[in-house]
């Protein structure tokens, strides 16, 4: 059933687009917030996740993975290296490539951020009860392996939770 607002519009809540949209928009208020410092915000923080927990170490591997034009990584991966978060080092498998390792610096400040962005997720979803959250996550997580055709290796609630406890 969907609902007229007082100005006799509607309010759109049963069409996927305005839903995506006021939750893409209230994330980024929420994560924007904890990512203001990091350089290139939410695309550097995704790139040095991505780097410190995944297996893509070339700009190149990374720049598909993510979505971000090969032409920005160059942009994004120079003002990580700058802030001192992440290296370019020679491959030892191919002298000629280079591939991306975090710093010391850049894994404590993934740690500390992942709990941070953890903390402003929730308080986006605050309206939801825990287990709805979790699931919300799962179900976005699998259209999103989905439509990229990635196959999870576990379930995402649970990678989550793990790369998020303390050590």
């Amino acid at each position: 059933m969907v609902k007229a607002t007082t100005s006799g519009g509607r309010l759109g809540h049963e069409e996927l687009g305005w839903t995506l949209g006021v939750l893409l928009r209230h994330y980024q208020d929420e994560v924007g917030q904890v990512l203001a410092d990091v350089p290139q915000g939410h695309r550097g923080f995704q790139v040095l996740a991505s780097v410190v927990h995944g297996d893509q170490r070339s700009q190149l591997a990374l720049a598909g993975h993510l979505g971000i034009d090969r032409t920005v990584m160059t942009y994004v991966v120079d003002d990580l290296v700058t802030a001192g978060l992440v290296e370019r080092q020679v491959d030892p498998d191919d002298r000629r490539q280079r591939r991306l390792v975090a710093t010391t610096t850049g894994r404590d400040r993934l740690a500390q951020l992942e709990r941070d962005v953890r903390a402003a997720e929730d308080r986006a979803l605050s309206s939801l009860a825990g287990p709805d959250r979790a699931t919300l996550r799962h179900l976005l997580a699998a259209a999103a392996c989905a439509i990229r055709q990635i196959d999870p290796v576990s379930d995402p609630c649970d990678a989550v939770e793990q790369a998020l406890r303390p050590r």
